[in-house]
């Protein structure tokens, strides 16, 4: 029997399949994304060190006292100098008498000797030296002042628009300030732009003078994930805690202020970096090589642009829902001769439902040289009925 030309064959498989349609989406599985846990902090943040991707935040704009946070930046500066070039890790430093007598956590240098700029460095990174941070100031820029004046300009470089900076070590004063924002701004690109220097942030402790110290950070004594990367208190500051986590090919930044104790800064940030690699990803979906999409050109020698990321593009998304992602492509109708390598022509964006999860802007792969006399006058003849009849 030809079933294909039977009626109650027919009727019978058009109704399964309309049932089919209906019933699917309830055995559908589904992402579920909870509402981030509750942090109890005066200000929060938790992102993503590829994409940037900020997952959740409190008051992340809020200004408040770094504390010893502001050692991020006085190793990010050393290690800025060493990377030119500018001073070595053999180097001898010498101890002034302002380090020696520097009150707070100590790395216990002497006034009139000379130490090891690597031994000064982690003096700083794992020891909180207040004593280690103003030699390295000293010895790099001349005097603290003239240091931080240093670093508000590595600041205002790395977009960091609400810090300011007055000393190398997070003593209180009035005009000493940043955010979480510009916290977690500042980890990442310590972690993108040194990362030959990164190790030292796990160290667990570090021994000089014959008196050894741990790193404050107690994460990296309970987390196998963790690595880094500063812990800073103070009265006014209250507990904080800038940390980072490397699992699954995901690394994730989490900066915490204000808590009450050295106990809470760990538990609160656990918290936030747990919920992060549980119910997130992040993927590398473009590298700059790659040409995302070909443009034609007009009045060019040549009629085709091949457009790239200016960076490697990386998506921070809920888990399981990358196949939901949509690209969308917004670049300018008509593209005309000549045209520079690096020319921002348009971007590109990753979108999930209605939510923008991130643009990249598209530059000219190769430039365009304008085309001959004849070519661009048909061109332009043509451009002419393009743009009228668009």
């Amino acid at each position: 029997m030809n079933h294909s030309l039977n009626p109650r064959f027919i009727h019978n498989f058009f109704i399964i399949s309309i049932l089919l349609l209906i019933i699917r989406p309830l055995f559908a599985t589904e992402s579920l994304i909870p509402t981030p846990p509750a942090i109890n902090a005066s200000s929060y943040l938790l992102m993503d060190a590829s994409s940037g991707k900020i997952i959740m935040s409190k008051n992340a704009d809020q200004a408040i006292p770094p504390a010893s946070l502001t050692k991020i930046m006085t190793s990010y500066v050393t290690e800025y100098e060493l990377s030119k070039g500018n001073i070595q890790l053999d180097d001898q430093v010498p101890i002034s008498v302002k380090a020696w007598r520097k009150a707070g956590s100590k790395m216990y240098v002497k006034e009139g000797t000379k130490v090891l700029l690597s031994d000064l460095l982690k003096g700083v990174i794992i020891q909180s030296g207040n004593d280690a941070s103003i030699a390295l100031a000293e010895y790099i820029a001349g005097s603290e002042d003239a240091f931080a004046d240093l670093m508000n300009k590595h600041a205002a470089r790395l977009g960091m628009t609400n810090t300011h900076f007055v000393n190398a070590t997070g003593w209180p004063s009035k005009n000493h300030y940043s955010t979480a924002q510009d916290l977690a701004l500042l980890s990442q690109a310590l972690i993108e732009d040194f990362p030959e220097h990164y190790g030292l942030y796990a160290e667990k402790s570090f021994t000089y003078n014959d008196i050894t110290q741990p790193n404050r950070n107690t994460l990296l004594h309970s987390s196998d994930n963790v690595d880094g990367i500063k812990t800073g208190h103070t009265e006014e500051a209250g507990y904080c805690l800038v940390a980072s986590a490397f699992e699954n090919g995901m690394r994730l930044i989490s900066v915490i202020t204000g808590t009450d104790s050295d106990r809470a800064r760990a538990q609160e940030s656990r918290k936030m970096l747990t919920y992060g690699f549980r119910f997130y990803e992040t993927k590398k979906v473009y590298s700059t090589e790659i040409v995302i999409t070909t443009q034609h050109v007009w009045k060019g020698q040549t009629k085709a642009l091949d457009l790239v990321s200016s960076k490697d593009v990386y998506l921070t998304y809920p888990r399981g829902q990358y196949e939901d992602l949509s690209e969308i492509l917004e670049l300018p109708q008509y593209i005309e001769a000549p045209i520079n390598t690096g020319d921002k022509i348009g971007k590109l964006n990753f979108k999930l439902g209605d939510e923008v999860m991130a643009s990249t802007p598209l530059i000219a792969k190769a430039g365009i040289a304008r085309g001959g006399f004849f070519g661009n006058l048909w061109d332009s003849i043509r451009l002419f009925f393009a743009q009228l009849f668009s």
